[in-house]
C-alpha cells in the first residue's frame, strides 16, 4: 500500500513539474484541477487539451479546438467522430452538445458520413446549445442559450436563436481581442 501511495506521488509531481498543453491561460486552481483529473486520475486522459471532469469527448484526434480549450465548461458533449473545426476565440458554454456524427435513420446501428462542422473565429455558443453535422458558422456567429442549429450560417457577425435556430439579428463586426 505504501510503496503504491508513493508511486502515484511520484507521477503526480512528474505532471506538474512539465508544462503542459497551454494551461497557463488558465487560472490556478483550474490549472491544477485539470492536472489532477486529466493525468492522474485518468477522467478524459485521452484528450490532449484541459477538459472538464464531467464534459465528454469522442474522438479528440480529429478536432481541430483553435486557441481556446472546448469542453473546458461543464457537461459538454463534443462527437468529432466526423470532423470539427474550432476558428480563433471561440467561446463554448456549459452543457453545450457538439455532435458531428448521427445514426442512420433506416437501420439505428449505422452511422452517417457528413461533411465536418466548422465554427467560425470569434464565436460563443451559449448555454444548452445543441449543434448537428455538417453545421458551418460564419466569424462572429453567437448562439443564444438553448438553440438547435441543424443547417449552417457561413454569413457571420450575426445572433442565431430558437429551435431549429434562425438569424435573430445582425450585429457589427468583433471588436474584441481574438486570442
Amino acid at each position: 500500500m505504501r510503496r503504491m501511495i508513493l508511486r502515484m506521488g511520484r507521477r503526480f509531481l512528474r505532471l506538474l513539474m512539465r508544462p503542459v498543453f497551454g494551461l497557463e491561460q488558465l487560472g490556478p486552481i483550474v490549472a491544477l484541477r485539470t492536472l489532477f483529473f486529466q493525468k492522474f486520475l485518468r477522467i478524459n486522459g485521452h484528450v490532449p487539451w484541459p477538459v472538464h471532469p464531467s464534459t465528454h469527448i469522442k474522438a479528440p484526434k480529429k478536432i481541430v479546438r483553435g486557441t481556446r480549450f472546448p469542453g473546458l465548461s461543464a457537461g459538454c458533449h463534443i462527437d468529432g467522430r466526423n470532423g470539427i473545426e474550432f476558428g480563433r476565440n471561440v467561446w463554448v458554454g456549459p452543457n453545450v452538445a457538439i455532435i458531428s456524427m448521427n445514426h442512420d435513420m433506416l437501420d439505428f446501428r449505422r452511422y452517417e458520413a457528413a461533411d465536418p462542422i466548422r465554427i467560425g473565429d470569434n464565436s460563443w455558443l451559449g448555454i444548452r446549445t445543441v449543434i448537428l453535422p455538417g453545421v458551418v458558422l460564419g466569424p462572429h456567429t453567437v448562439v443564444a442559450a438553448g438553440a438547435v442549429v441543424t443547417q449552417s450560417f457561413p454569413e457571420g457577425d450575426q445572433v442565431l436563436g430558437g429551435v431549429p435556430a434562425r438569424v435573430i439579428r445582425k450585429l457589427e463586426p468583433y471588436h474584441g481581442a481574438s486570442e
